[in-house]
C-alpha cells in the first residue's frame, strides 16, 4: 500500500516542468496532454492523451514523465495513454498560443478544421504581425504544424494546425 506524499497539484505542478519535446517553449500541461492524475492504493497514475495518435514524441513524453515523477520521489507511477477523445487545439491554454506565437509558431485560429482552411483563413505572422502570409506547404517540421511564408518580413514561419 502506497501512504501518498504528494497530492495531485504537487504532482501536475512537477508534470509542468515537462517540455514538449517538439516545442520545448510550452509544457505538456500547457499542451493540455495531461488528462488526469490519479493517485491510488498501489501508486501514482498519470493519464495522457498525445496531440497526435501516431505522434513521434510519445515515448519520450511517457519516459520524461516517469524519470521526472521518479525523482522526486512519486514512485511508483504509470502513464496510461488515452485516445477517446481525441485531443484538440481546444486544450491548448492561452499561455501555451501566447508561448507559441512568441516563439515564432502562428496559434492556431480555430478549434476544428479541414484541409481547405488552410487555404482559405488569414494566418497573421508571428514575426511582425501582418496578415499577408501565404501557405508553402501543408506540413511543417512536425504533422501538427503547416509552412507559411510573410510576404511582409519575407520570412517562413510555421502554423500549429488545429484539429
Amino acid at each position: 500500500m502506497v501512504v501518498s506524499r504528494f497530492d495531485k497539484e504537487q504532482i501536475l505542478d512537477i508534470l509542468a516542468t515537462i517540455p514538449d519535446p517538439e516545442i520545448p517553449v510550452v509544457n505538456i500541461l500547457e499542451m493540455g496532454m495531461v488528462k488526469d492524475v490519479v493517485i491510488g492504493d498501489d501508486g501514482y497514475e498519470v493519464i495522457i492523451t498525445p496531440t497526435y495518435s501516431g505522434c513521434p514524441a510519445v515515448g519520450m513524453i511517457t519516459a520524461d514523465i516517469r524519470s521526472t515523477l521518479e525523482a522526486k520521489g512519486v514512485v511508483p507511477t504509470t502513464v496510461r495513454m488515452v485516445y477517446d477523445p481525441a485531443w484538440t487545439t481546444d486544450w491548448m491554454t492561452d499561455v501555451a498560443k501566447k508561448k507559441l506565437h512568441d516563439y515564432g509558431i502562428a496559434p492556431p485560429l480555430h478549434s476544428s478544421c479541414n484541409d481547405e482552411m488552410l487555404d482559405n483563413n488569414t494566418i497573421t505572422c508571428p514575426r511582425c504581425g501582418s496578415e499577408r502570409t501565404h501557405l508553402l506547404s501543408r506540413f511543417g517540421s512536425t504533422a501538427c504544424k503547416a509552412l507559411y511564408k510573410c510576404d511582409a518580413c519575407l520570412e517562413p514561419f510555421e502554423y500549429f494546425k488545429c484539429h
